[in-house]
């Protein structure tokens, strides 16, 4: 009872945090202390709670308080979906701008240019209002000379654009670069990397976004929408103390954030939801998926209020399939599956390679020179083939859309139509023409250059995701086994399987395929599962296709996790070192804490003493040694635990005390105890009882650390300390409980960062 209350005491009392500024804050590159956080956020309601009663205004005061939370994601709803907006219109314009401009307004990109005209984006040839840049140098449109100049000047904006935005991650934010998610799941599963969040981080990254995309690099925009979305709301948690002063609360609002980045990237907040649930949220409340819900719901919104897609749909890709699938076709959705899990764990083992070979060596000393070659090569390569030379997006929609009759822009709807005689009637079938030949062939280019700069893109220093370039490698994949299994089912309409399916017309849709390929390819990459498929479908609005997405999926995944149990940003987790402790992997192994703990049995425990070490003494040990906190026990020769206290909150408190309480001195008496000695004679004692946490947790020194990983994974804890019978032995930290479980799957453990 006298530990619990003194646990109450420290956490909940307002006016600790009053009395010394910055006590319960949290170093850069530190771990927090999850239950810590938990239990002064509950003591501040209780308090809230009971003030209700004194007041109208305090009442007033706890209403707004409990609505804080809603107030908040919402405004983050609000400004996630601005600043999509801003970044898909500014991204499309600067993409068209390697190829042309449009004279009578130059804030037009080339599908708002020629929207009177309703000309497609593949046929530039009819759209008049749309001038390329040969002939804003007066020269005709096509031929040798004007194919030079829009070769030349494609190249130099990609330049253009990508060295500023490697400029600018590099001057003002460093933090901006790459993806975001990898650092984003390590910031909710509870470290502190200051200024990751911040407002440079949000605008250069927001900037560079538009720069790196428009510079026609193999990267998405959609993996840096989470970044963007969290950065959002690491901004407006400041507004509200509850969640800006509490970093536990502070990681709801993030989760929801991070589900709101999602949904405008795609389109999909119910798929942003799930992806913060499923892959980025390490603590997951269920009032947290409401207010995810609701953020993703009101980010959705606001964006398809700005309309970048440009269309009525507020999806990336919409495709409209009326024709059923057939049993058969299970065959090849899961094939391409396998294929998607395959392809994903080359890429993954590929970009990791690089990226150390990158961190290693004298590369990584040249991050802008990176990013130029790259671009220059990428610009060079893609321009020639039309397909690499279009944006992703729109390759993207050509690979999933169906061919209607007449569709002559699409080049992979080169279709010879016939109808034939079946005896009750007549039916029409189709036979590929040389376009689609030709084009089968321009794919099987494009998949291959694709993959290979994705793999040396995906960790340069700008702005870069990753959803677009998986995405576009599956639809390309599945779009070639579409065309193969309709021109199968077209030479052998009478086999045993098609029997009566393919009587009336032909029922094959190769576009589903470079769905279901996509996402297959995107779940190898990433291994996600549920989240991937409600994506996909809200993605191109497709919800009778449930099935064979799940089945690619799944497929994906179980192939993907054989050939390598890490998805693509768990790998880069690892490869930075982050101290992340994986709640979905298991610990296999037989060791006890007395094992793991510090220090080890024959060394000396640095400890404090409740009621006989002096300021002096304190200051010593603090000078002396670097552990984050401190043990204190009854006495030097009788090591019964009193508590725990933070080296942090010790020198807050200590220089607090020096500057404010006359008469504490060097010789004063440290106390963590009510009462003062009765033959204190010496100056004035220092009583830091009010910083003691009380209730530290504690196991056994024979406990298995099977037991130990479970804890520190569910209460997301930063330490526990050792007993064995009631007597202090060490303490294990959540660094030392990472580099055991490295130790024990044989991996290098001084790799974890800390500090």
């Amino acid at each position: 009872m006298y530990a619990v209350l003194g646990a109450l005491s420290f956490y909940g009392s307002s006016d600790v945090q009053d009395d010394i500024p910055g006590i319960g804050q949290y170093e850069d590159f530190h771990t927090i202390d999850w239950q810590r956080d938990i239990a002064r956020d509950r003591m501040r309601h209780r308090y809230i709670v009971k003030k209700r009663q004194d007041s109208v205004w305090d009442l007033i005061k706890g209403s707004i308080d409990a609505g804080s939370g809603w107030l908040c994601v919402l405004l983050v709803g609000i400004a996630a979906g601005c600043v999509a907006g801003m970044v898909d219109i500014g991204a499309s314009w600067m993409s068209d701008l390697k190829h042309g401009i449009c004279p009578p307004a130059f804030w037009f990109n080339r599908e708002q240019c020629c929207y009177p005209a309703k000309q497609s984006v593949f046929e530039e040839g009819n759209c008049s209002t749309w001038k390329t840049w040969p002939e804003i140098f007066g020269l005709s449109r096509t031929g040798t000379g004007p194919y030079i100049i829009s070769y030349i000047w494609y190249i130099l904006w990609a330049l253009l654009f990508a060295s500023l935005s490697a400029s600018l991650v590099r001057m003002f934010a460093p933090y901006a670069c790459g993806s975001g998610i990898p650092e984003i799941k390590t910031i909710l599963s509870g470290f502190i990397i200051r200024g990751y969040l911040g407002k440079w981080t949000l605008l250069i990254k927001s900037v560079g976004l538009m720069l790196s995309v428009s510079a026609g690099l193999t990267l998405g925009k959609e993996g840096p929408m989470v970044h963007i979305a969290s950065c959002i709301g690491n901004i407006f948690s400041h507004l509200f103390p509850k969640y800006g002063r509490n970093e536990a609360k502070k990681r709801e609002i993030l989760s929801a954030a991070s589900a709101a980045g999602v949904s405008v990237a795609f389109g999909a907040p119910i798929g942003g939801v799930l992806f913060s649930l499923e892959e980025v949220s390490y603590y997951f409340p269920l009032k947290t998926l409401w207010r995810s819900f609701f953020c993703a719901l009101i980010a959705a919104f606001v964006l398809r209020s700005l309309t970048p897609f440009g269309n009525e749909h507020s999806v990336l890709f919409f495709v409209e399939y009326n024709k059923p699938w057939i049993f058969f076709e299970l065959i090849p959705f899961v094939f391409l599956g396998i294929m998607g899990g395959v392809i994903g764990s080359f890429f993954i083992k590929a970009n990791l390679w690089w990226c150390r070979y990158r961190k290693f060596s004298k590369l990584g000393q040249y991050p802008v020179s990176e990013v130029l070659f790259v671009t220059l090569v990428t610009a060079i390569i893609c321009y020639p083939n039309p397909f690499t030379r279009m944006n992703m997006n729109e390759l993207i929609f050509l690979l999933v859309s169906k061919c209607s009759p007449g569709d002559t822009n699409n080049p992979l709807c080169d279709y010879k139509r016939m109808n034939i005689s079946t005896g009750t009637g007549f039916t029409e079938v189709t036979e590929p023409g040389p376009g689609v030949y030709r084009s089968i062939w321009l794919l099987v280019l494009t998949f291959i250059l694709k993959l290979a700069l994705t793999i040396f893109t995906f960790g340069i220093k700008v702005p870069s995701g990753l959803f677009i370039p998986s995405l576009l490698l599956g639809a390309i994949m599945g779009r070639i086994v579409g065309i193969g299994v309709e021109q199968f089912a077209y030479s052998y309409p009478n086999i045993w399987f098609f029997t009566g399916e393919c009587a009336d017309s032909n029922l094959i849709t190769p576009g589903l395929y470079a769905v279901v390929g996509a996402a297959a390819v995107l779940g190898g990459v990433t291994r996600m599962t549920v989240s991937l498929v409600v994506i996909m479908f809200e993605l191109t609005g497709g919800v009778r296709y449930i099935v064979p997405l799940m089945a690619a999926a799944m497929a994906s995944k179980w192939v993907g996790d054989a050939l390598g149990r890490q998805g693509i940003y768990d790998a880069h987790i690892a490869l930075n070192g982050y101290p992340f402790l994986d709640s979905k992997e298991e610990f296999a192994h037989t060791t006890l804490a007395a094992d793991v703990m510090q220090p080890k049995r024959n060394e000396t425990l640095n400890v404090i003493t409740q009621d006989s070490m002096t300021v002096e003494d304190v200051e010593n040990l603090l000078k002396e040694t670097e552990h984050n906190g401190y043990p204190v026990v009854v006495s030097r020769e009788n090591q019964y635990l009193v508590g725990f206290v933070l080296r942090r909150d010790l020198n807050l408190a200590i220089g607090n005390a020096k500057r404010l309480i006359e008469g504490i001195n060097s010789n004063s008496i440290v106390l963590f105890t009510s009462t003062t000695p009765t033959q204190n004679l010496g100056p004035q004692p220092l009583k830091l009882k009010k910083i003691l946490d009380m209730a530290p947790i504690t196991v056994t020194d024979q406990t298995p650390m099977e037991t130990v990983v479970d804890m520190f994974r569910k209460l997301g804890l930063r330490q526990t300390l050792v007993t064995h019978n009631g007597r202090l032995l060490g303490v294990i930290t959540k660094k030392d409980v990472l580099r055991h479980v490295k130790q024990m799957d044989n991996e290098d453990p001084n790799t974890v960062l800390f500090n």
